[in-house]
């Protein structure tokens, strides 16, 4: 987890999701791969307009934002794993997005070089015991911090997550938002998309698949990187 929040490329929202081709390229007389994966895209985007509130109800819902407009950098497509036994934020703020690869990512596949996540955002936030891995196949790249009596504090929190789990508790939420008007942490999504937001959070044992992660500042007591077997 790293890198900084305050994010607003247009190529990153769900009003621009073909930004992603190649400026000048062209599909030959009758190939059908241009309409596919436009096709494709309408249909995330659709989707992007309908997270649903069952994500907290189930527990599930934590971290990430702007990721719909958050990532300001192209993506690798590359998931990584990030857990911790305790999470507590005040400032929540969660909706839909979608992220971007770099024009000819060799792990776009076939989903046009766009991953569709869930974007949470926390003000300022805690977490105990927290690993995050990334596996580079055959070995994982493993980092672990705040295992100790100092935990992991992070300001302005983002990730764009894939799958979220925990047990998780909020005070004050907010279901149904418009994520055009959330205000409780600094990020904003489009305009119609819903969203959800609350004054804290708290999740224990939680565990995500992100393909981004920002931060204003990030500080990990006792940083361990090393190259490891397992993953988290």
């Amino acid at each position: 987890m790293a890198s900084s929040p305050d994010l607003s490329s247009a190529d990153n929202t769900p009003e621009h999701p073909e930004s992603d081709s190649p400026a000048g390229a062209s599909a030959a007389p009758g190939a059908p791969a241009a309409g596919g994966r436009r096709g494709r895209v309408r249909l995330r985007r659709a989707a992007v307009m309908a997270v649903p509130a069952t994500l907290v109800a189930a527990g599930l819902a934590i971290l990430t934002a702007e990721g719909a407009l958050g990532v300001q950098f192209a993506i690798s497509g590359m998931p990584f794993t990030v857990t911790a036994t305790e999470l507590n934020g005040t400032g929540f703020e969660q909706f839909g997005g979608l992220d971007n690869m770099a024009d000819g990512s060799p792990n776009a596949g076939d989903t046009g070089g766009q991953v569709l996540v869930v974007t949470s955002a926390i003000r300022n936030a805690t977490l105990t015991k927290l690993c995050q891995s990334v596996d580079l196949g055959g070995t994982n790249l493993l980092i672990t911090a705040g295992g100790g009596q100092q935990k992991v504090k992070a300001t302005d929190l983002t990730t764009d997550s894939t799958e979220l789990s925990g047990d998780a508790a909020f005070r004050n939420i907010e279901i149904g938002n418009d994520a055009s008007t959330l205000d409780k942490a600094n990020a904003k999504g489009p305009i119609g998309v819903f969203s959800q937001q609350a004054d804290t959070v708290h999740i224990g044992n939680l565990r995500q698949t992100n393909y981004a992660t920002t931060a204003g500042v990030f500080k990990l007591p006792d940083l361990k990187l090393r190259f490891s077997d397992s993953g988290c």
